[in-house]
C-alpha cells in the first residue's frame, strides 16, 4: 500500500510543478489542465501514507510534507471556482428589461459527430439570441441549414480540418470580420451586435489549435492568439463578450493574463467549474468552453448543458444583463507591466514563427482560385 500511496504521489507532485516550468512545449502546458485530478491523486496518496505513516522515517515525513503542500496549492487554484469564494460576476437585478440581455449557447459539435438533428433540436429549445458552433464542417453546415430561418444574421465558415466555426444570430450584426490571426487555417470571428435597446457590444468567437502531439508542440500559436484578442478590446470602449472553446482551461496562466490583458470578468469564478471536456469520460473533465465579458454585464444565468448530442464537449448557455451600474461595482482586472510585456512577446513570437506558413498558405489559396479561373474559362470556351 505504501508503494502505491508513493507511486500516485510522485504522480502528483510531478503534474503539480510541471506548470512552474516557463515552457510552451505541450507536455509541459498540458500540466496546466487536471487540477483537480491531481488534487484527488495527491489527496488519495496522503490517505494510503497515512496507513503506514512512520513519523521516525525522514522519507516518509519531506513526501508527506510535499504532499500536503501540493494539496494547498492545488486548493488556492481551484476554490476561485467553487462557492467558497467570492462571485467576480455579480448576479442580475431581478425584472431587468428584456431589451438589456442578452443570450449566448456556445458548442464545440465535434466534427465526425452526427448527430445532427438532436444538435438542431437543442438549439431551437434553448432559444438563445447568439449560437456559436466550434468545429463544423460543409456537412454541419449543410444539416443547421433550418436555423437560418430563426437566426437572419450569419457568420459561416465551415472548414474541414477541426476548427471551422458557424456564428448564428437573431440580433443584427455589423462590421464583421472573419480573421486568421495567427495561423491561416484558424478563422476567429469579430463582430459587433445591435441589442434591441440600439446599444452595440463587440463578440469575438475564438477557437485556436490546442498544444498537444499530433496538433501543434507548443503552446504559443494559441496563447498568442488569445492574447493578441485580448489586447485588441481593452484598447475599445463598448461593452464586450469572448466566447468559444478556448482549449485552455480557466485558471492556466494564459487565461489568466489574457484576462488581466482584456480587462474581462469570469461569471464562473465563486460558482462553479462548469466542465465541458470531455463529455464521456467523467473523470477526465475540465472547463475548456469558455465565456467572459467586460464588467458592463451582470449574470442572469449560467448553465453546462447535460446533452452533448454526441460531441465531446457540453454545450454551454448564458444569458447576460447589460446594465448601466454594473462599471461601478464590478472591478476590472488589469495586467502588471511584466504581464503585458510577457503577453507582447508571445504575441510577437507567434506573429513571427508564423508569417512565412500564412504567406505560404495565401499563395497556395490564390494558386488554387486562379486554376479555377483558368478552367471556368475553358469550359465557357468549349461550350
Amino acid at each position: 500500500m505504501k508503494w502505491t500511496a508513493i507511486i500516485i504521489g510522485v504522480l502528483g507532485i510531478i503534474l503539480t510543478v510541471k506548470p512552474f516550468i516557463r515552457s510552451a512545449n505541450w507536455l509541459i502546458r498540458l500540466g496546466d489542465f487536471p487540477r483537480i485530478q491531481v488534487l484527488i491523486f495527491l489527496l488519495t496518496s496522503l490517505l494510503l501514507l497515512s496507513f503506514g505513516f512512520d513519523h521516525k522515517n525522514v522519507f516518509d515525513v519531506i513526501f508527506a510534507v510535499s504532499l500536503v503542500v501540493c494539496v494547498f496549492y492545488q486548493l488556492q487554484i481551484i476554490i476561485p471556482f467553487t462557492f467558497l469564494h467570492r462571485k467576480e460576476v455579480q448576479s442580475a437585478k431581478k425584472g431587468h428589461e428584456y431589451e438589456s440581455n442578452i443570450s449566448l449557447l456556445i458548442f464545440n459539435v465535434l466534427m465526425e459527430n452526427e448527430r445532427y438533428e438532436d444538435a438542431l433540436q437543442l438549439i431551437l429549445r434553448y432559444d438563445s439570441d447568439i449560437v456559436l458552433l466550434a468545429e463544423p464542417n460543409e456537412t454541419w453546415a449543410e444539416q443547421l441549414a433550418p436555423l437560418k430561418e430563426k437566426y437572419p444574421h450569419t457568420v459561416l465558415c465551415p472548414l474541414d480540418n477541426r476548427y471551422g466555426m458557424l456564428l448564428y444570430s437573431r440580433l443584427p450584426l455589423h462590421d464583421t470580420e472573419l480573421q486568421f490571426l495567427i495561423q491561416d487555417d484558424i478563422p476567429s470571428i469579430h463582430t459587433q451586435v445591435r441589442m434591441p435597446t440600439g446599444r452595440d457590444i463587440a463578440l469575438h468567437g475564438v477557437h485556436p489549435r490546442p498544444p498537444m502531439v499530433g496538433e501543434n508542440s507548443r503552446s504559443t500559436e494559441r496563447d498568442g492568439e488569445l492574447l493578441l484578442v485580448g489586447k485588441a478590446i481593452r484598447e475599445s470602449n463598448l461593452p464586450c463578450i469572448v466566447a468559444g472553446d478556448l482549449n485552455d482551461v480557466a485558471w492556466s496562466r494564459t487565461t489568466q493574463i489574457f484576462k488581466r490583458v482584456s480587462g474581462l470578468l469570469d461569471p464562473r469564478i465563486g460558482r462553479g467549474f462548469y466542465n465541458t471536456f470531455h463529455a464521456h469520460y467523467p473523470f477526465l473533465r475540465v472547463p475548456l468552453d469558455h465565456v467572459f465579458h467586460s464588467p458592463h454585464f451582470r449574470l442572469a444565468h449560467l448553465e453546462r448543458l447535460d446533452d452533448s448530442c454526441g460531441s465531446d464537449h457540453f454545450p454551454v448557455f448564458i444569458k447576460l444583463s447589460l446594465e448601466p451600474d454594473a462599471t461601478a461595482i464590478q472591478a476590472k482586472p488589469y495586467a502588471a507591466e511584466e504581464e503585458k510585456e510577457e503577453a507582447q512577446e508571445v504575441i510577437g513570437t507567434a506573429l513571427k514563427d508564423n508569417r512565412y506558413r500564412k504567406l505560404s498558405f495565401r499563395r497556395l489559396r490564390e494558386k488554387i482560385a486562379n486554376l479555377k479561373q483558368k478552367i471556368s474559362r475553358k469550359k465557357r470556351k468549349s461550350l
